[in-house]
């Protein structure tokens, strides 16, 4: 996130080398966890929003607030499990996103108290050896800015790239300020909606003077191998790679068996950055328990077989994905070297 050919990064300054050393395990689906709790309307209002105009159920941000220790629970599960990176619940804390709730304006402090959750957790289990890291999870917000909501009107749109620049922005600060140790631009299906959060971060960090790697996911939406916005994965790569992120992947939409091209694809174009891959647990199955087919063993022998064929550096699941899953990911990817390709870009970091 820097024009300079050198970023030297004042937090999560150990992460390149890690990287080189070992493949890292990122946690699992904060969503699939909050449906265990069989949480009600009560649960997400508390006292403070007691009053609140609008159904709050299913705006599992507002946890944070009303009832946090749901969310440190889950934090701990994954970290117990073998996470190395954990997110903090803040996919849909923006002010983009919590206008759908009236709450646009509480979306910084939701940024800020999450952080400091995920960070309490991180600490709780980290050693010199093995530090646990915080990832501020920045989602795609359910707007769009280069896909029209209306069909029978190419030319609307119901977002613009300010005002997504500026809700990613407050949300980045935010979580700045809670603690998180990286960024992570996840689940982009719109490569327009992930400009803007770049541009944000790039912003922040110049006003701020702190450099935090940066992870950009992207999503396969379907068997075309193209993200919703019409990309195939080697453009999105290309399309971001002036960001300098410390590493590019894939998540959500797909389970492991149908992504495996398009993260081969991507090991393959993005020389001179690390991969990450973090799949749903195959697809949709509402007669599941966690509403995925894939149970742990088979989501950790699939990533096994991503691992031994050289494609990671960050592994983990979304959607669908619980702790008994990062934790079959963990031991079965344990054996394997990590992707070597990305070396070149970070070596220099390594010797600062």
């Amino acid at each position: 996130m820097n024009a300079s050919p050198n970023p030297r990064y004042t937090r999560a300054a150990a992460l390149p080398g890690i990287l080189q050393q070992r493949i890292v395990v990122l946690d699992g689906a904060m969503g699939t966890m909050i449906q265990r709790y069989k949480l009600g309307e009560g649960d997400y209002r508390g006292t403070r929003f007691a009053d609140h105009g609008k159904d709050l159920k299913g705006n599992n941000e507002l946890l944070q607030f009303t009832r946090p220790d749901v969310i440190s629970e889950i934090h701990e599960q994954y970290l117990a499990a073998g996470a190395d990176i954990i997110e903090t619940n803040t996919f849909g804390a923006t002010t983009v996103a919590q206008e759908d709730y009236e709450l646009a304006h509480v979306a910084r402090e939701m940024n800020v108290v999450a952080a400091r959750l995920a960070r309490a957790a991180c600490d709780k289990f980290s050693t010199p050896d093995r530090p646990r890291l915080v990832a501020g999870a920045l989602g795609p917000t359910p707007r769009t800015a280069s896909i029209s909501p209306d069909v029978n009107d190419p030319g609307a749109r119901n977002v613009d790239f300010d005002t997504l620049r500026a809700a990613y922005y407050e949300q980045a600060s935010g979580l700045l300020e809670g603690g998180a140790d990286l960024f992570l631009v996840e689940t982009i299906f719109d490569t327009l909606n992930a400009k803007a959060a770049i541009f944000a971060l790039d912003e922040l960090m110049e006003d701020t003077g702190e450099r935090l790697p940066v992870i950009i996911s992207g999503t396969v939406t379907d068997a075309s191998g193209r993200i919703l916005s019409g990309q195939t994965v080697t453009a999105f790569w290309h399309s971001v790679r002036h960001a300098r992120p410390i590493a590019i992947g894939l998540n959500c939409a797909l389970g492991a068996t149908l992504m495996r091209p398009y993260i081969e694809e991507l090991a393959k174009v993005a020389g001179d950055t690390f991969v990450s891959c973090y799949p749903n647990a195959g697809l949709p199955n509402p007669m599941s328990d966690t509403g995925f087919d894939e149970t742990p063993e088979v989501t950790g022998a699939q990533m096994e077989e991503f691992a031994r064929s050289g494609f990671l550096n960050i592994v983990g699941g979304c959607c669908g994905t619980t702790p008994d899953h990062i934790a079959a990911i963990a031991q079965r990817v344990s054996a394997y070297k990590p992707r070597l390709r990305g070396q070149k870009m970070f070596s220099d970091l390594l010797a600062a």
